[in-house]
């Protein structure tokens, strides 16, 4: 079995943290060249050393503009950097003490970065490169002159532990960005799985849909055919025949909705939808509606402003709001109520029923379906895969008192024409 290698850190993201890496090398090289002729009454060579971090801040700047500019970086690109770094360090070592100086474990981040981000290659001749710095300035550096030397292994110590903690909070913090922003993809690649999965699942019921559709079609009209001679026929009482003219009706929204499915199932939005007002498209949804489920008591609560947005009636989104109801009117059938809102550049419709309320444990951010007659089954599947696909969401609260309250927010800018 093939097993790949985990892919590096991205180039983009690993030279932007390198970029403000190396503002505190450069701070830490001008501390060095203020502070130790200060601190140790020692003779630097300020003139050689200042030009180092001046080339570094020239680099950084340089470095700035592209990173801003460009999107993707080269791992090559990375690697130069980090040799860059390794090669200032270098340098500022050699003319400070060499390999006596306790700043050389300054070079071990460095490397630790490159094993964090670049590929193996890389990341092996970033270490060879450290290697051969470490023990060329073991023996080619320009010696500080320290008379007292207790003094001199006093400060070198304490040097040590400067260099110690300054690696060690610069290794801890370069690894858990990167950690955090490894975390973050792949949370987003886990959400892209779940959104593909589910996609693959609607395609599936999309076709079983469409057997279905073409099947149906003659009990259908069987059916209402026997239920129009019902309702003409004198013999039966008026209560009965009422009935069967409701059933024929029922019957007839069934035909209507088969009819229209292949014409929606195929349609893009801009040709499928025309455009109305927020209020007047949702109104419209919520009377077909009450035509399927006309005993369903649903009051309506509809506060689009006094010049409600012009949106464009997304067939998908149409049945998702209606799923929405349709799940409340199963769970309270007694009656349940429906809020339409736009807030803050969003449609808001929200669905409350009194039924038994929310599951235990919660409802995941996209259900999978259940069998009939449980509710929450391929209806709500469907419409969180219409929602979604237009940047909304859809949410399950508790209702005060007793019940659910289902909650679909909707961007305008992705529903308007």
């Amino acid at each position: 079995m093939h097993t790949s290698l985990p892919t590096p850190a991205n180039p983009a993201d690993a030279l932007r943290r390198l970029i403000h890496l190396r503002w505190l090398s450069i701070a830490a090289m001008l501390g060095v060249v203020v502070l130790v002729p200060w601190l140790l009454d020692l003779s630097l060579p300020g003139r050689a050393l200042l030009q180092i971090p001046a080339a570094l801040i020239a680099i950084n700047l340089l470095s700035l503009a592209r990173a801003r500019r460009l999107d993707e970086h080269r791992p090559t690109e990375l690697f130069l950097q980090l040799a860059v770094d390794l090669g200032a360090w270098s340098v500022f070592l050699y003319f400070t003490g060499g390999a006596t100086n306790p700043l050389i474990s300054l070079l071990l981040p460095i490397v630790a970065i490159g094993a964090a981000t670049l590929s193996p290659p890389f990341a092996w001749a970033l270490a060879s490169l450290a290697v051969a710095a470490y023990s060329i300035l073991w023996d080619f550096n320009e010696q500080l002159d320290i008379y007292d030397s207790g003094l001199a292994v006093h400060w070198h110590l304490a040097g040590m532990w400067l260099t110690f903690a300054v690696s060690a909070g610069v290794i801890v913090w370069y690894i858990v960005r990167m950690t955090a922003a490894i975390r973050s993809r792949d949370q987003a690649l886990a959400e892209a799985r779940e959104a593909r999965l589910r996609s693959e699942r609607i395609v599936a019921l999309g076709n079983l849909a469409a057997g279905a559709a073409h099947e149906l079609g003659t009990p259908l009209g069987t059916m209402a055919i026997v239920a129009g001679e019902l309702a003409r026929n004198p013999a039966l009482d008026d209560d009965t025949r009422a009935d069967a003219e409701l059933l024929r009706e029922q019957i007839g929204h069934c035909k209507a909705i088969l009819g229209n499915l292949t014409l929606r199932a195929g349609s893009l939005r801009a040709e499928g939808g025309e455009t109305l007002a927020a209020d007047v498209w949702v109104s419209g949804i919520i009377e077909r509606w009450r035509r399927l489920r006309p005993h369903v008591a649903l009051t309506v609560q509809c506060d689009c402003g006094p010049s409600a947005p012009q949106l464009i009636a997304d067939t998908t989104l149409e049945q998702a709001i209606h799923n929405l109801i349709n799940n409340g009117a199963d769970a309270s059938p007694d009656g349940l109520a429906c809020e339409i809102a736009v807030e803050a550049e969003h449609l808001r419709v929200r669905v409350l029923d009194r039924g038994p309320g929310m599951p235990d444990p919660p409802l995941p951010a996209a259900p999978a379906p259940e069998s009939p007659g449980k509710g929450l089954g391929i209806g709500l599947l469907l419409a969180f895969g219409a929602v979604e696909r237009c940047g909304g969401r859809i949410r399950f609260s508790d209702r005060p008192g007793g019940g659910t309250i289902a909650t679909l927010t909707l961007p305008l800018s992705a529903l308007r024409p």
